[in-house]
């Protein structure tokens, strides 16, 4: 009977200390005076518990390299980047031209303004009015073939994953009565 009293008593003196150091961690146990007796050598146990650790951790470096150009003359104008539009060809209509657009890469890689479809018609050439754009914007959308939302920069327009059906996008239901 006295084993598991004097167990008893040593759990209930059990103390434990814990301290996480980055990714490593350590945590000692024993009696309320074994645990303050080992923190005074603290500092000697991290370091060795660091050095440990050291071996075990990946070293990971970094390269960061900056070309830089030289700064332009006073004469000479900042043009802006070049932008490459995709080349549509055998185009009917601005709609026409629209939908080719949206489905390539170009078109799909992120939603597109007005003002960059406008770029892109006049890169391939082609001279519908930004008026006969937004119209045919507008005209797309409410068929659903294109999707259209408002962000800070204006509307943006990206293909609808579906197409509607031949029906122009109704659905017509149709109610039949039995006679009985």
């Amino acid at each position: 009977m006295t084993n598991r009293k004097d167990e008893t008593n040593e759990k209930i003196n059990l103390f434990s200390f814990r301290v996480k150091i980055g990714e490593q961690e350590i945590e000692i146990k024993g009696t309320h005076e074994e645990v303050t007796k080992t923190l005074e050598n603290l500092p000697n146990i991290i370091t060795n518990v660091q050095k440990a650790f050291e071996n075990l951790k990946p070293k990971t470096i970094a390269t960061l390299t900056v070309k830089t150009e030289p700064a332009p003359q006073a004469k000479e104008t900042l043009k802006p980047p070049i932008q490459t539009y995709p080349k549509i060809t055998a185009v009917t209509s601005c709609e026409d031209a629209v939908l080719r657009l949206l489905e390539t890469d170009w078109g799909k890689w992120r939603p597109r303004t007005m003002e960059e479809l406008n770029d892109a018609i006049k890169a391939n050439k082609l001279k519908y009015t930004p008026h006969t754009l937004e119209a045919t914007l507008n005209k797309l959308a409410d068929k659903g073939m294109v999707r259209r939302w408002n962000t800070n920069t204006g509307f943006v327009y990206i293909l609808a994953e579906e197409k509607p059906s031949s029906l122009g996008g109704e659905i017509k239901h149709e109610t039949h009565r039995s006679t009985n």
